[in-house]
Parts: C-alpha cells; structure tokens; sequence
C-alpha cells in the first residue's frame, strides 16, 4: 500500500525486454535499506525490487503490466515518480494508493492559473464513472483532488510545491497518465451495481 505522496523522482538507466521488461532505476533512496522484493511504487505501478546497486534498484514488469500502463513509453533517461511502501505508523498525507493502476488517462488541456497548473485529462470510457468531484485519484502516483468532471474528462490542480518535487511539472498535452481511481469510489459503485 501506497500514500499517492512521492518521495523521489528515479531516472530509468536501463530497460532490457526479455519475455517480460527488465528495468535499471536510479535513486535517491538508501538502497542499503531496501530488502530483495520489497514493492517501491515507479510513476503509480507497484514494483518488485529485484536487484539492487548503491544507488539504483532493478525491476521486472510483466506484459500485462506493460500493456495497461504506460510503461510501455518508458525509455533510458525518463524520470519517475517514487514511493517506497507504506509502514504502520508512517503519515497517510494522501490516500489509500495499490500501485495497482486502473488503465491509462491523457493530458488534454494544461493552463497556468496563478501559481498553479490547471491540467484536463480524459479518462478510459469504462473508468470516468469512478472519477467524482473532490475525490481522489493517483495519476503516475500522485495522490491528486479532482476538481470537476465532465463526461470522460476531469480536471486537476497542481500546486508549485507539487510541481517541483514529482515530474507534474513536465506534463504537457498528449502524456499518457498511469490512473489508479480511488478504492473506496470502486467499491462503492459496486455495491450500487449489486442493488
């Protein structure tokens, strides 16, 4: 379990594809406190650490992974949201976050407001409904507030702090978005669905 708060930005090293993807990332965590098999969060995807150097820690991702992220468009250089998993006791500054992601959003609009960076995604058809005004979403693991909905489309509001500390501050119009709805908004519509 994850908190949507990033606590580092890895740059991907390496990416060798086998049956499945191999990825090398760099980071600023103590790699000497990460155990073999430990789950870091790599822009929302929940990860299995594999291999570890000094500063950097390996993963393999599977094709179906790959398939419904957008992981797929990683390559040697890109730079990732981190989380390493939560621990009982640690602050829960966001919300509850699987690093399980839900399918694949777009950037459609980005607009300075002030300060902040207004951004228009759209969601995939079947997860829109989930997305609700003032709830939460994690968007390449970002716990982030929705502040409008629209059919498909939701709007977001990065602050400067946010901006500076995760990649936010590189999104441009036509990224693709790892999108993780909220739990509670999952289970809540199906037990709507169930009657």
């Amino acid at each position: 379990m994850f908190t949507g708060i990033v606590t580092d930005i890895g740059v991907v090293q390496k990416l060798e594809r086998r049956g499945d993807l191999r990825a090398r990332i760099a980071t600023a965590y103590d790699t000497t406190g990460i155990d073999i098999g430990a789950s870091i969060a790599s822009d929302g995807v929940c990860l299995t650490v594999v291999a570890l150097g000094e500063d950097w820690y390996e993963v393999e991702i599977s094709a179906e992974t790959v398939s419904r992220t957008n992981l797929s468009g990683w390559e040697s250089g890109k730079r990732v949201n981190l989380e390493r998993a939560l621990r009982v006791g640690d602050e829960l500054g966001g919300h509850i976050v699987s690093g399980h992601v839900d399918g694949v959003a777009e950037v459609v609009g980005v607009r300075n407001d002030g300060d902040s960076t207004r951004m228009t995604l759209k969601a995939p058809a079947g997860l829109a409904r989930f997305i609700a005004p003032k709830g939460s979403v994690a968007l390449n693991g970002t716990s982030l507030t929705v502040n409008e909905v629209d059919g498909q489309t939701f709007g977001i509001n990065v602050i400067p702090h946010t901006k500076d500390v995760t990649t936010w501050g590189e999104v441009a119009v036509g990224d693709r978005i790892n999108l993780e709805i909220d739990t509670l908004a999952r289970y809540v519509a199906r037990l709507a669905e169930a009657g």
